[in-house]
Formats: structure tokens, C-alpha cells, sequence
């Protein structure tokens, strides 16, 4: 299984950013794909996360309203479009899969058995 992110950078606050997600080796559609983020000094958290088959998707509460994950099946990716960024969001950002989620555990981080490297996201004042 590979998961590679791409689509991170600095920006200033109020800005936006899209992270895309490009997943190989497992049936795509089965699986539970998030994205997830840590800041130095923080625990991972879980940010984002949508089933590739149906579609559902969850959301922390600190970005409800600004993040939207979607994805693209025929392209196996998965996309985290984000917007009005805050320093706050400053992290690195990873997306993660697995199957057989509930959807109580969709944005629990030690649910998730597939990572990515990460890509940095970094936002000024």
C-alpha cells in the first residue's frame, strides 16, 4: 500500500490550500482514507476523513466549515481542499487509510494501519 501527499506550502491566514492524497495498492474503494496533521510538539490529530465507496465524511471541530475532504475515484486520490488557513493549522498534514473503519473511529489516528511521508503546511500572520 502506498499513500503519497502532495500540495503543501506556506501561505498567509485567510489563504487556501489543496493536499491531494494519491493511494496504490489496495482495493481503494473499500477503505476509509484520512488526513491527519501534527504540529511540533503535538500529538497527531485526526483532521478529515471520507469512505472512498460511499462517501461519508467527518470532520474535527476546528476545521468544520473552512476543510472539505473529497475524492476522485477513477483517480484513487483523495483531496483536502482548505480554506480561510490560520496559523493555527500550521502541521505537518499525513494521509492514512485502512478498511473496516466505523464511523467512530474515522479520525481516531491508531485506527488507521497505512501513512503517508506527509506534506508541510505552513501558515503566517
Amino acid at each position: 500500500v502506498q499513500l503519497v501527499e502532495s500540495g503543501g506550502g506556506s501561505v498567509q491566514a485567510g489563504g487556501s490550500l489543496r493536499l491531494s492524497c494519491a493511494a496504490s495498492g489496495y482495493t481503494y474503494r473499500r477503505y476509509c482514507m484520512g488526513w491527519f496533521r501534527q504540529a511540533p510538539g503535538k500529538e497527531r490529530e485526526g483532521v478529515a476523513s471520507i469512505y472512498t465507496g460511499g462517501g461519508s465524511t467527518y470532520y474535527a471541530d476546528s476545521v468544520k466549515g473552512r476543510f472539505t475532504i473529497s475524492r476522485d475515484n477513477a483517480k484513487n486520490t483523495v483531496y483536502l481542499q482548505m480554506n480561510n488557513l490560520k496559523p493555527e493549522d500550521t502541521a505537518m498534514y499525513y494521509c492514512a487509510a485502512d478498511d473496516g473503519m466505523l464511523p467512530i473511529q474515522a479520525l481516531a489516528v491508531d485506527r488507521y494501519k497505512y501513512w503517508g511521508r506527509g506534506t508541510q503546511v505552513t501558515v503566517s500572520t
